[in-house]
């Protein structure tokens, strides 16, 4: 195990703030006044405990500007919900945009933080008559929101879970439209370990996502690339991540260094085989 104490120090002047954003995304900072592609996504994009997250090597592998609006814990309601970061989106030559969990966002049964898209906020009508014995103020989280009511009744969570991927299907074709089909998928999959999680449902990263789902929006986009991944507990990648000992249990379930990298290579190759640029000479 390798871990350096200054994690929170190190990574401190990273995060920033675009213009008209409300996000705290990755940086450093990019001139969005040239050519760049754009990266949306959660904590694998962000790279949290990463030194050189896969969107900088992507950069180098591209030789042009990667914007990385990565947004720790953020879903696809982070970026639908902030007109400044779709509109750096939307001035991209391409968006990669991270296949995001569908527990995250706000749906008929259940409304979610706007930034952190993984808080719970409060239930609706409908969840509230569907789950008339459970007391929803005890929730702050969703996965452990949507764990319990599976427990409850396998039965009537099969209805949450459908109105789940209804929401995300119509949410990620509202996002790929406003970025006028300028769109790479980039489909990170991992199943976490059976200790880690109560049961199957919930195993499968990113949640609830299925490949009927993906392929929903393949008219829409220029490709997905899809990739099995495993977190730098499962493969032994810890080495060189920025994180203190209270930390480690967290970064075991996040992508190492070396994982980073071979997405980075994936990444790079598939951008240019999808749009057949020289993407140094733009």
């Amino acid at each position: 195990m390798s871990y350096e104490l200054t994690s929170a120090s190190a990574l401190l002047s990273d995060p920033c703030r675009y213009p008209g954003s409300k996000l705290l995304v990755r940086g450093p900072e990019r001139d969005l006044g040239t050519d760049y592609v754009a990266f949306l996504g959660g904590t694998e994009v962000y790279g949290r405990f990463i030194r050189r997250p896969f969107v900088a090597a992507v950069e180098e592998a591209l030789d042009t500007d990667c914007v990385n609006l990565g947004c720790t814990n953020g879903g696809l309601d982070s970026f639908l919900r902030d007109p400044g970061t779709l509109a750096i989106a939307a001035r991209a030559d391409l968006t990669v945009m991270q296949v995001l969990g569908a527990q995250n966002l706000c749906n008929r049964y259940y409304r979610v933080h706007p930034r952190r898209n993984d808080r719970f906020l409060s239930a609706t009508p409908d969840l509230m008559a569907l789950y008339p014995e459970v007391d929803f103020t005890e929730f702050h989280f969703n996965r452990h929101l949507l764990q319990v009511l599976q427990e409850v009744s396998a039965d009537r969570f099969e209805q949450v879970r459908e109105a789940l991927q209804e929401a995300w299907v119509e949410g990620m074709s509202r996002m790929v439209d406003r970025l006028e089909g300028r769109v790479a998928l980039l489909w990170l999959r991992y199943d976490l370990d059976a200790d880690q999680v109560r049961d199957d449902v919930f195993r499968h990263e990113p949640l609830m996502v299925d490949r009927a789902m993906v392929d929903a929006l393949m008219p829409r986009v220029k490709g997905v690339i899809e990739l099995p991944v495993q977190t730098s507990g499962q493969c032994g990648d810890t080495e060189g991540m920025l994180f203190s000992p209270l930390e480690f249990p967290t970064a075991k379930l996040m992508l190492g260094p070396a994982e980073h990298a071979r997405i980075a290579q994936t990444v790079a190759l598939e951008i240019r085989r999808m749009t057949g640029w020289d993407w140094a000479s733009l």
